[in-house]
């Protein structure tokens, strides 16, 4: 077991539990698996050094991850601090992901919020624990979330699941996420560790070559479909970076460290 950081906050444990398997742990137990930049940067410099044939990516004890770690973000420099958080390190994170070239599996062992479940999306297959929430709480926070990010949802589960998702910003459970396709299975009670690691062993012995090619088809064929005007792509980036400066989404931010509800002002 080795980590990517020893500084203070979250970490992200790295081991190989089987030959060819390795198991990426979000740990930053005081803020519920939240993703902040240690964890995100362990993500970006550990995926780019690793060779398993698959790779585990999983939380601590009883979360997955709760998303972005905005509960530090504070009214000083709150607009930068957000798009610094928001726009470099979890994009590159996720990019790292999605660049491995061998299969990636999310095993959700909790509670799958907002950037967790991007990542967890970001990830080939989800298998999930039968007791956990999933949620995407922008609605709630004020936030407008980025377009290639509600892309990678539309493409999971279709348009009107992802406006379910994003525009009313409940929490669904297992057994509806699997419904829905936004998770493969729903692993046995207590069972979410053994079954993953059956499914990246399972996974992992099979032809190398096929599993980077057909890995490296399926996404050149999404990415293919998901080409966009460059002129649209700029209004949508603009939208999405008006919104870390509006006095809404300081108020969501403030009411979520506060546990209250939000008083929106619409500006």
């Amino acid at each position: 077991m080795s980590s990517s950081e020893d500084a203070p906050g979250g970490r992200l444990l790295v081991d190989e539990p089987a030959p060819g398997v390795a198991r990426l742990t979000i740990s930053n137990p005081d803020k519920r698996g939240a993703l902040d930049h240690a964890i995100l940067d362990g993500f970006t410099s550990t995926l780019s050094a690793l060779d398993a044939r698959c790779v585990i990516i999983t939380g601590e004890g009883r979360t997955f991850s709760a998303g972005y770690d905005i509960g530090d973000l504070r009214d000083g420099g709150f607009q930068a601090e957000a798009e610094r958080l928001v726009a470099h390190p979890f994009t590159a994170a996720l990019e790292a992901v999605e660049a491995y070239p061998f299969p990636t599996l999310a095993a959700l062992n909790g509670h799958t919020i907002g950037g967790g479940l991007e990542l967890a999306l970001a990830c080939d297959l989800r298998i999930a624990s039968g007791t956990i929430a999933l949620a995407m709480p922008p609605a709630k926070l004020g936030l407008v979330y980025s377009h290639t990010g509600i892309r990678k949802f539309i493409e999971t589960i279709g348009a009107p699941r992802t406006r379910e998702l994003f525009l009313l910003g409940r929490r669904i459970n297992a057994r509806t996420a699997r419904d829905w396709g936004l998770v493969n299975a729903i692993a046995e009670d207590g069972r979410i560790a053994e079954e993953a690691l059956e499914l990246a062993t399972e996974i992992a012995a099979n032809a190398p070559l096929a599993q980077r090619g057909n890995k490296r088809v399926i996404d050149a064929v999404l990415s293919a479909r998901a080409a966009m005007d460059p002129d649209l792509e700029r209004e949508l980036i603009d939208l999405r970076q008006a919104c870390f400066a509006s006095e809404d989404f300081r108020e969501g931010v403030r009411a979520f460290s506060e546990k209250r509800a939000p008083r929106w002002l619409g500006r």
